[in-house]
């Protein structure tokens, strides 16, 4: 089995000093960095997705091998040149305001950075405003909103509205996502896409933007 092949298995299993060590073997090898990055972090971590879509892994796993992964990158990053990370989009993402959780917001986050695209974390209790400020400030091609009560889903529909009201509702993408959010309630209110999970909300942002 080949270094790269055996750090995928360590980012799948989250174990992180051997993510770090095979990392480092990978480039005292002589493997390129950016394949290191994507033969072996980032392959590992589309296995990941993978299983946790089907209900073979769940999230605290897939949490240590978010956390493992990112270890990883973080070896190989200052060897990288300048831009040679792609950065296949910007996704802004927050949990809506009124509520507090933020497990599956983080969850969505990891796999977005592990698949390449930049996120900024609002963090939790975001209010519609500060979407549409962070939006206009990086440029973002898509919008994630999270909730989890049942009470805060209304404020989905306020930040959409805040961004038709800027006058650059066109200019992004939003997408929704949370246990009590369903397909039907993202077309009432007007969102461009809905995700039961973080798989799938990887795969709907790479639909949008493709």
């Amino acid at each position: 089995m080949s270094t790269l092949e055996e750090l995928s298995k360590a980012v799948i299993a989250g174990n992180e000093a051997n993510v770090k060590s095979l990392t480092q073997a990978a480039l005292h090898e002589g493997v390129k960095p950016l394949s290191v990055i994507n033969d072996g972090l980032i392959a590992g971590m589309n296995v990941v997705g993978k299983r946790f879509k089907v209900g073979d892994m769940f999230v605290p796993e897939v949490l240590m091998s978010a956390r493992a992964m990112a270890a990883g990158v973080e070896l190989v990053k200052p060897l990288l040149a300048g831009g040679q990370m792609v950065n296949k989009g910007t996704i802004v993402l927050g949990t809506v305001k009124g509520d507090l959780h933020d497990i599956g917001k983080n969850l969505v986050g990891m796999m977005l950075e592990s698949s390449g695209y930049k996120v900024i974390d609002m963090g939790v209790d975001t209010s519609p405003e500060e979407f549409v400020a962070a939006a206009q400030k990086n440029s973002a091609q898509i919008v994630g909103l999270s909730a989890l009560l049942t009470t805060t889903m209304l404020a989905m529909k306020d930040t959409i509205e805040a961004f038709i009201q800027e006058g650059i509702r066109n200019n992004v993408k939003i997408i929704i996502g949370g246990a009590p959010i369903s397909h039907t309630f993202a077309e009432e209110i007007g969102a461009d896409g809905f995700a039961p999970d973080a798989a799938s909300a990887t795969e709907l942002v790479g639909q949008l933007l493709a």
